[in-house]
This record gives C-alpha cells, structure tokens and sequence, in this order.
C-alpha cells in the first residue's frame, strides 16, 4: 500500500514516545511493531520517517568475497546512493550480529545526503564513530566483521522482516531510546492524532498520582469522577 504521509504527522509523531506508539497500535489489534534487538547507539536521540529497506540473505563463498563492492551495482551502495532524504534505512540482516550490516563511511554518506535514521536487526560497525554523527542510528549491537562474511545485499526497498516485524516500503519509523517501533503509513495521521490526546491525559494522571491519587479508575479512565476531573483540567488548561 502507497501511502504518502504528510509533513505534519511526521512532526507529531516525533514528539511521541514509542510507548504510547506501540499501546495505540494495539489498541487497533497490532501486537508486532516493535523492532526486537534494535537499541540506540546513542541515547537521546529521536528519528521518524519512512522506511527504505535493504533485505541481507546468508552470503556464499563463491559470490560474496571482499572484491564484491567492486561492482557499482552492489545492492547496498545503491541503496545508500539511492535513499531519499528523509527516510530511513532499514536492514534486514536475520538478527544476525556477528558482522556489520555498515559502517562509519556508509553512515556519514547518508547523513550528508539527509537520510533520516539507520535501523538494523544486525550489527554495526564503527560504532562509537556512527553514535558521534547526527544520524541517529538503531542497532542488535557492536559488531567489526564486514558484512560480506555473513550476508549478501540483495533485494532493495521491498518488504522485509526486521527485529521479528513486518516492515513494507514506506510504513513510518520512529525511534527513541526505548528503540523503534513501525507504523503501517496507512494509519500514521490517525496515529498521531489519537497520541496527542493519550500525551495530554497521561499528563493529567501524572499530575493526579504525584498529588497522591490512586491510579484505579485514574489509569485507565473508568470513573466519572475522574472524567469530571480530566475535563476540569483541560478547561483551566485551554
């Protein structure tokens, strides 16, 4: 499904927390949206946008030697090359981390060239360089092998299994120091806009529960005393 996602839902949902992300989306029956294994680099960092994938399959000996790259059309320089700005790539690698699915290099060229994030299920290399650029990139680990030893780049922004969660070309990623969660595109706006009133309740509950208030019939809503309380206080909040 094609779906293009506006500017004004990408930045809402970069001020949204993957947990409430991941509590909506089940809340519409999806349980697997959460890239398992994938963890920052660095904290504090934040990504959203939509997903470019590149699927790794197991590498064999007699195609996947180190004078691989030397052919222009190697899978993943073409993805690095062929990114859109704003997107982000994700990897494919069978939770495999005892190689690098990139490096240092790969990394700054997509940050110049304005890719929004990396996500791997796999390993990085380099990885206190990558955690010191501004691309904010996701990964199973540290890990110094090149990737040749252990995966063959092959199929480019198709659907892919990443972390255990079906990702299709262009459903939105978004990351936070809990990790990355992914978003089906076609429910990105209704997403967004259902978080940004789960933001304001729970800013509410927490008011609530510092002052001393049980969180039963508090978290979730379920007593009308609570809801005459909530709308009490989006009232002296408007």
């Amino acid at each position: 499904m094609n779906t293009t996602v506006s500017r004004e839902t990408l930045t809402a949902l970069a001020t949204i927390a993957t947990s409430t992300l991941t509590t909506l989306l089940y809340k519409r029956g999806l349980r697997n949206v959460f890239v398992q294994g994938a963890r920052p680099l660095r904290t504090g960092q934040r990504m959203v946008g939509p997903a470019y994938t590149l699927r790794y399959i197991p590498a064999r000996e007699d195609l996947d030697g180190v004078d691989a790259f030397l052919d222009p059309r190697h899978p993943q320089r073409v993805a690095v090359e062929e990114i859109p700005e704003g997107a982000v790539l994700v990897m494919d690698c069978r939770g495999d981390t005892t190689v690098a699915s990139a490096g240092s290099i790969l990394a700054t060229r997509m940050q110049v060239r304005g890719v929004a994030g990396i996500v791997t299920d796999g390993g990085l290399r380099d990885a206190t360089s990558i955690a010191a650029l501004e691309i904010p990139a996701w990964c199973s680990g540290p890990s110094a092998p090149t990737n040749l030893i252990r995966h063959h780049a092959l199929d480019i922004n198709a659907p892919i299994g990443c972390g255990g969660v079906p990702i299709y070309p262009g459903d939105i990623m978004v990351g936070d120091d809990d990790g990355v969660v992914c978003i089906p595109a076609h429910l990105a706006a209704d997403i967004a806009r259902d978080a940004v009133e789960m933001n304001r309740y729970e800013e509410f509950v927490l008011e609530r529960v510092r002052s001393g208030a049980s969180v039963i019939g508090l978290y979730p809503l379920t007593t009308e005393e609570n809801r005459a309380l909530y709308e009490d206080w989006l009232r002296q909040a408007s």
